[in-house]
């Protein structure tokens, strides 16, 4: 409801002037895409009591100008929710719409292959976004910081090596959490492979050196023991070289912060006398 308190902090000034009429208007999109929000869409429109029919699902690939949703009730309501409904369903459209892309292209070499979201997200929108992504074929990765431990750089500058920063939070750590290392070369990665850390991120390595740490660890008989995850800077542009580099995870900001909202509108079919 939040949404529409930004909208309407103190009701709409336009919408209440009308008079009361009912009406029929449908929400149709103006591109191909993978739709997302129908969901969210709808706790919304029952909260508020709106009468609707939902025409698509969830993940459906649907062609330019397909009625996504018809609504009808009175006019101030539907104009009052209008712009915060279509927001919601072209921003996540937009984010499962790339997403289903890049997951198609990388699983076409690899069908193993996870194209992961980022905590890179508009604040106060990540559940919604991650959603977005899980329903175009993306893995969620990590809602928040306290779903895992995932060692930065920046952290390990607190000891003196990777070494005794594993060591230390594998001693503070529960046995029920993952932990991740980011490594920024072959040799760091390797290092960290060998401590038996649970997840290595190949952070900003080029896909040369990305498969030399893959062979590396095949060569110690290591690849079945830690999953190998690449990120930074992955898009269509270059995420096949990565996909043949065979990485289990490939996460990218691309899908949240980078993905193109999908062009919607409501159309008035029908006043109700």
């Amino acid at each position: 409801m939040s949404f529409l308190e930004e909208d309407l902090p103190f009701g709409d000034l336009t919408s209440e002037i009308l008079p009361d009429k009912n009406i029929i208007a449908y929400i149709e999109n103006l591109e191909p895409c993978v739709i997302a929000g129908i969901e969210f869409t709808r706790i919304l429109l029952n909260r508020l009591g709106i009468e609707y029919e939902v025409h698509v699902n969830d993940g459906d690939e649907i062609p330019e100008k397909t009625k996504i949703i018809t609504l009808k009730g009175n006019c101030k309501k539907i104009f009052e929710i209008e712009r915060a409904v279509l927001n919601l369903l072209m921003h996540l459209s937009g984010i499962a719409t790339k997403t289903r892309r890049l997951v198609r292209i990388a699983r076409e070499i690899n069908p193993k292959v996870k194209i992961s979201a980022t905590r890179k997200t508009i604040p106060g929108l990540r559940y919604f976004e991650k959603k977005a992504v899980e329903i175009g074929g993306g893995d969620t990765h990590r809602y928040s910081l306290s779903d895992m431990v995932l060692i930065k750089k920046n952290h390990v500058k607190i000891f003196e090596s990777i070494e005794k920063a594993v060591e230390y939070f594998k001693s503070k750590v529960s046995f029920s959490k993952k932990i991740e290392i980011e490594v920024s070369d072959v040799e760091d990665a390797i290092k960290a492979a060998k401590l038996g850390i649970d997840i290595v991120m190949l952070d900003n390595m080029k896909p040369d050196e990305v498969k030399k740490v893959i062979e590396i660890l095949k060569k110690l008989r290591l690849r079945d023991k830690v999953l190998i995850e690449v990120s930074g800077g992955i898009d269509e542009h270059n995420i096949i070289e990565y996909v043949k580099a065979e990485p289990d995870i490939i996460s990218t900001s691309a899908i949240t912060m980078k993905a193109k909202p999908i062009d919607m509108h409501l159309v008035v079919e029908k006043v109700i006398e």
